[in-house]
């Protein structure tokens, strides 16, 4: 892991190599992987390093975080960075030895999982849109929790939404301004995963009567080689964005680990993708 005056650094060089979002995992363990600093205390700091590229969390979960104090941390970023805060959300893992596991507890069935996923999405939507929330859920509760000031993009900051069963598109049609897929499905094709999850967002969002513009592909679980060079990432964006990606999402390369990529193919691609690939 790197010193925070080192990570600084890389934001900058991040928002200098012209990419348009820069995104954290939000975890808090995660057995057998390099470290990594909280992901709100980190997005704080990263907005008061950088001042264009977007930031966000890609994605925050239900496994280890309330509505509440996630609402505030939100909105406190909202205005230290001026308004370029994205939240990616997701329903999280179900390793026992990741977040799903560390704070103790029973596992949560799938059902259940899917279940508070929506709820807490639900009750993170009027947190944000305030000025003040109560709320009786299943799973969550909120009593009189004024939110002012307010997020300073209205009517709230916005969310991107991952979701891969029907469940999930249905909360991403309902409350998504964007979208997020790994494309990884055992046995099947990469681009054959992500076809059919557009289609079905699709139509999720037609049931909801709404459009969702932002599809992402967050890139380095499907096998694909996306930094081998400039010219296979160009191959395989031109393939994602017939298929309806609008935008992908890159690691930054890391040295010991599964994303580990030549940082001059990185800084190629940067420069002449830079304003739609997003690094993570």
């Amino acid at each position: 892991m790197r010193s925070w005056p080192e990570a600084g650094e890389l934001w900058r060089r991040a928002e200098d190599l012209g990419f348009r979002h820069a995104w954290v995992y939000d975890h808090i363990a995660w057995r057998g992987a390099t470290p990594w600093y909280d992901a709100y205390t980190t997005l704080a700091a990263a907005a008061a390093v950088t001042s264009r590229v977007r930031i966000g969390t890609l994605v925050t979960s239900p496994n280890f975080r309330h509505p509440v104090p996630t609402a505030h941390a939100i909105k406190t970023i909202d205005h230290v960075s001026g308004g370029r805060v994205t939240v990616g959300i997701g329903a999280g893992g179900t390793r026992r030895a990741s977040d799903a596991g560390v704070l103790g507890g029973d596992d949560w069935t799938p059902g259940e999982r899917a279940s508070r996923f929506a709820e807490w999405v639900e009750l993170l939507d009027l947190l944000l849109r305030g000025p003040e929330t109560s709320f009786e859920g299943t799973y969550y509760t909120a009593r009189e929790v004024v939110q002012e000031p307010g997020c300073v993009q209205r009517p709230r900051v916005p969310f991107v939404i991952a979701a891969d069963g029907p469940r999930g598109m249905r909360v991403a049609a309902r409350h998504g301004a964007g979208w997020v897929t790994g494309g990884h499905a055992e046995g099947r094709a990469p681009q054959d995963v992500v076809r059919s999850r557009l289609a079905a967002l699709d139509a999720a969002c037609e049931a909801e009567g709404r459009e969702i513009a932002d599809r992402i592909l967050m890139t380095g679980f499907s096998g694909e080689p996306w930094l081998a060079s400039a010219g296979a990432f160009a191959d395989l964006a031109g393939a994602y964005a017939e298929l309806g990606i609008t935008e992908i999402a890159l690691h930054w390369p890391r040295p010991g680990t599964p994303f580990d990529a030549d940082m001059d193919v990185f800084e190629a691609i940067a420069a002449e993708y830079g304003g739609d690939a997003r690094p993570g």
